[in-house]
């Protein structure tokens, strides 16, 4: 067989697994969009949600950490797993007992990474503009829409706080519900 015939069993094979579950494809979307238009709605308790989960995730993933440092102790590197281990723990420990000032660290980081990537998506275009001829300005655009939000997020700080993570949470969630659910729903009528 060849590589384009295994792609194409395997796309064959996604599309009958996606016609035979499309109800859960659409009661997911479903579900991610109504979630979505809530943090849009009220992106200030989202934005504390997001933080409380990031504060239980880095817990959790501290405390695995610390276990499995431990159990392998006689492997090389023992000394930087623990530390890696203690700082995910004190960092969920963190943000679980100070989640506001949780989000004003995550919005400002939030924000300097919108800044970064509007620069590196603009520079991307100009190195290849002549390989993505008309298409390179969409790049460009796109770039600029980064800096704008970086724009908007640092120089509202705090109060931009309340709201950007959880608008952008939202926003993410409500986009990716409504192609669950279009996905869904032309699976459904066999498309």
């Amino acid at each position: 067989m060849t590589i384009q015939q295994d792609v194409s069993k395997l796309q064959t094979q996604m599309r009958a697994a996606v016609r035979e579950h499309w109800k859960a494809f659409l009661i997911e979307g479903i579900v991610l969009a109504i979630l979505g238009l809530a943090a849009i709605i009220v992106p200030q308790l989202a934005s504390l949600a997001v933080t409380i989960y990031l504060g239980w995730m880095f817990l959790v993933m501290g405390i695995l950490g610390l276990v499995m440092t431990f159990w392998a102790r006689g492997m090389p590197g023992f000394w930087w797993s623990l530390i890696s281990a203690i700082l995910a723990i004190a960092a969920g420990v963190i943000l679980l007992a100070r989640p506001i000032q949780g989000v004003l660290t995550l919005t400002i980081v939030l924000g300097v990474f919108f800044l970064a990537e509007g620069v590196a998506t603009i520079m991307y275009a100009l190195e290849h503009r002549r390989e993505l001829s008309g298409r390179w300005s969409w790049l460009v655009v796109s770039g600029a829409v980064d800096i704008i939000i970086s724009g908007l997020i640092i120089t509202g700080l705090p109060s931009s706080a309340e709201w950007a993570i959880g608008l952008l949470v939202g926003i993410n969630l409500l986009f990716g519900g409504a192609s669950l659910i279009g996905m869904a729903l032309a699976a459904r009528h066999g498309q």
